[in-house]
């Protein structure tokens, strides 16, 4: 039983990182993109999160639907200083700043309307 166990938590976690994102986040161009009056999200996840999984295709997406937005990526356990100085706590936390200000922050969402709308209170 305990090696069927072990079996099945490798295959899922094994599917999980292989669906992870690259953390692309640059301090400089994110308060320069607020600074041009860009709306930005910025995404925390982690590779072992299932929430952050489900997240993934959605806001892959969602960067293609708003062309005009700035998406960031951050993988929260690797970059704590830098969602400490966004005050992000979580994973699968969406943020969204607009005028060098956090407009809304949600965590855990997973439905497409959901973080649509939450884009959109940027725009």
């Amino acid at each position: 039983m305990k090696k069927i166990l072990l079996l099945f938590l490798l295959f899922n976690f094994s599917n999980v990182s292989a669906s992870e994102f690259v953390t692309n986040f640059n301090k400089e161009a994110f308060l320069q993109a607020q600074d041009n009056g860009k709306t930005v999200v910025v995404y925390t996840w982690n590779k072992y999160c299932l929430t952050c999984n489900k997240q993934k295709p959605i806001l892959q997406q969602a960067k293609k639907d708003f062309e005009d937005v700035i998406f960031f990526y951050i993988e929260h356990t690797k970059n704590k200083n830098t969602v400490k100085n966004l005050n992000i706590s979580f994973w699968s936390t969406i943020a969204v700043y607009k005028n060098n200000k956090e407009i809304t922050k949600a965590v855990g969402l997973v439905d497409k309307k959901e973080i649509y709308s939450l884009i959109k209170k940027g725009i």
